[in-house]
């Protein structure tokens, strides 16, 4: 009797955790799927229409960033975003920053978007996240004080290790 039970018991739950699983496997529309797919490839490509200047990416930073980030990015608590050149050679004191490690600016604004700030993900607008964008690539010395990011000018930014890394194809062999 007590086998029996048991199995009452466990076909029960079964039953009833099937009751609440989600619905695997059916198709998914693409309007399901849009709002999460905002990844930036190395290209530009899906970048948003807007702008921010280096200034208005400064006040963006101050008010957003910099706690985490320090005071123009020097890191502290969180990690640095600025600094670091030359420092790849040698891996024991390398320090991977956006201006030494990245190697592609649009990287830089699909991060930004997607997890910044930490404590808000996805609450700046794409101006602000162009501003900020620019304001790091300023303090990294890659781009110019006056320079303005947009869906054009922020793929044609060159990074300085954008030769780093070894890109694969799909159909390229390894």
């Amino acid at each position: 009797m007590f086998t029996r039970s048991l199995l009452a018991v466990l076909l029960c739950t079964a039953v009833s955790a099937q009751a609440d699983t989600p619905n695997l496997g059916r198709p998914i529309a693409p309007g399901d799927v849009a709002p999460w797919d905002i990844s930036i490839p190395p290209d530009g490509t899906g970048l948003p229409p807007g702008s921010g200047t280096v200034a208005q990416g400064e006040a963006v930073y101050t008010a957003t960033c910099q706690k985490c980030h320090g005071e123009k990015g020097v890191g502290k608590p969180n990690d640095p975003l600025v600094g670091g050149q030359g420092t790849l050679a040698a891996p024991a004191v390398a320090i991977k920053t956006v201006g030494s490690f990245w190697p592609y600016a649009t990287t830089l604004f699909d991060y930004i978007r997607r997890a910044m700030p930490v404590t808000a993900p996805k609450s700046l607008t794409d101006d602000q996240v162009y501003a900020v964008s620019a304001y790091i690539l300023h303090l990294n010395g890659i781009i110019n004080e006056n320079d303005t990011m947009t869906a054009q000018t922020l793929p044609a930014v060159r990074m300085p290790n954008r030769d780093g890394f070894v890109v694969f194809t799909r159909n390229q062999p390894r």
